[in-house]
């Protein structure tokens, strides 16, 4: 059992030891036998799909009509309309409650914006409302996705930060196309390594280590 004092006495390697010896300890195992096989399934179905697609695109651009009289033009894009509105008044409730959730949110809306946003330029194309349709794209739909992504890339670095400070873990966060997956396999590239959230104790815990803990929680973003 170590105090206070013992832990100051440590070198700061020495607690980084420390620290990643109890985060795999405590670290919970969320590996299954057949793991490997559904992700297998899921590299597989995503390479058919891309090849399906691939062919469609091709089919599509050589037998769709130049123009085409849609049959419900209105249901569609009020549809569009009220998903999109949907997804800001989630977001904004993510982001007012502080919950991990908004990261999701984010990407969903900056997706349906730069759709709104291509779909009423390409749409609107050769019409009397094109310009109209260009500079809402440029001067609102694709700001607010771009803002949107930049906040889910922001607060995914700074959830990634908190793990690996945990894990004993110093320096900048590396870009998240280096970071390996946090998934359900074992070993040291893909595992969870969030630590769970240790037992109430009847005596209170030293004065740093409190501190530590509290700092631990985070913010309202990362929760």
């Amino acid at each position: 059992m170590f105090d206070e004092a013992e832990l100051r006495r440590m070198s700061p390697r020495e607690r980084v030891k420390l620290m990643q010896a109890l985060a795999v300890l405590d670290m919970p195992r969320l590996s299954s036998p057949g793991s490997t096989r559904r992700r297998k399934l899921f590299l597989l179905g995503t390479i058919v799909c891309c090849v399906v697609l691939a062919a469609q695109i091709g089919v599509l651009a050589v037998t769709l009509p130049r123009y085409y009289r849609t049959g419900d033009w209105h249901g569609a894009w009020v549809g569009f309309d009220v998903a999109l509105l949907v997804t800001f008044a989630i977001t904004a409730w993510a982001a007012w409650r502080g919950r991990q959730v908004l990261i999701m949110c984010l990407l969903v809306l900056a997706t349906l914006l730069l759709c709104d946003a291509w779909f009423d330029v390409s749409l609107d194309l050769h019409t009397s409302g094109f310009m109209v349709s260009l500079l809402s794209a440029l001067l609102i739909e694709i700001p607010l996705a771009v803002i949107a992504i930049i906040g889910a890339r922001r607060l995914l670095r700074l959830t990634i930060g908190r793990i690996r400070s945990r894990e004993g873990l110093t320096g900048p966060v590396p870009s998240l196309w280096r970071i390996p997956l946090f998934g359900p396999e074992e070993g040291a590239l893909r595992r969870d390594q969030i630590l769970p959230v240790p037992p109430a104790r009847t005596s209170s815990p030293p004065e740093g280590l409190a501190e530590e803990a509290r700092g631990g929680q985070g913010s309202g973003a990362l929760r």
